[in-house]
């Protein structure tokens, strides 16, 4: 286990192509920091990755943590922590830029999830709060940004609140003040964002940024949702699209093996990204 660890702790300290992972770090926190909203496409492992990263317009790569799941064959938040920081990494040594990881709800013990998701070059992540008690929640955040400091990198939480997606039947405007105060107490734990799931429209957005402050917010832009452009109007700081890319790839493959059975060819401007 002790050689486990020095191993894991001079990932953190390597220099990956031209940037160390602080330098990493350091960046994905410009780039929240930023008055652009910054858009991270999905990825779930390394091909995914390589086809995203090759964009001009990716600034940053971010795992789908239900997607990875999938792929492994697991319902989403049933998938091993060993085999997700195994997918992280593969992700990470796929591209020169900060990738930030979906860690669930931080499989049992946040801090030592994210000290190890730092081992194999995570520089951010995504942790779900699940809506425990909010003493808990926010305990949990500050033992994440305690394991970060003790790495000396400069880790980028996107701490999600469930306020909104596991509200239940509470009303809305019950929810929406659930996540601000939740999210108030993360950043004053020293989350860099709070990250709030579910459909926002124009109204629950604006009353989001009016309590957590223009710059604080990420989302996610599910069916239905408002375009990116009109988020980083409204003072959003980050849009990510979750499990949608994959279903999307899904659906392609699907939509070509029927057309294939229907008697169909491989269309012949297929670029070989893989």
């Amino acid at each position: 286990m002790k050689g486990v660890l020095r191993s894991e702790r001079a990932c953190a300290a390597r220099t990956v192509g031209a940037m160390s992972i602080q330098d990493k770090a350091l960046t994905l926190k410009q780039l929240h920091e930023a008055d652009t909203i910054l858009r991270v496409v999905n990825v779930w492992d390394a091909i995914t990755t390589k086809v995203v990263a090759d964009l001009p317009e990716t600034k940053a790569i971010a795992t789908a943590g239900h997607s990875i799941a999938a792929a492994h064959g697991f319902a989403d938040g049933e998938l091993p922590l060993d085999l997700a920081l195994a997918a992280i990494e593969r992700i990470v040594t796929a591209t020169d830029l900060p990738v930030t990881a979906d860690l669930d709800a931080g499989f049992g013990d946040p801090g030592e999830t994210v000290r190890r998701a730092i081992g194999v070059g995570a520089v951010g992540a995504n942790v779900e709060d699940r809506l425990v008690p909010f003493d808990e929640a926010v305990a949990n955040v500050e033992a994440i940004v305690a394991a970060a400091e003790a790495e000396g990198v400069a880790f980028q939480l996107n701490a999600r609140t469930d306020a909104l997606v596991r509200g239940g039947e509470r009303p809305l405007e019950e929810s929406l003040q659930d996540a601000i105060a939740r999210g108030r107490a993360f950043l004053d734990a020293g989350a860099s964002l709070v990250f709030v799931p579910g459909v926002l429209d124009r109204a629950s957005t604006e009353t989001l940024v009016d309590g957590l402050g223009r710059g604080k917010l990420s989302v996610i832009g599910l069916p239905g949702a408002l375009p990116a452009a009109e988020y980083e109007a409204l003072g959003v700081a980050r849009i990510s699209y979750g499990p949608t890319t994959q279903r999307v790839a899904l659906r392609a493959y699907r939509d070509l093996a029927s057309d294939l059975y229907a008697g169909g060819v491989i269309p012949e401007d297929t670029p070989a990204l893989n």
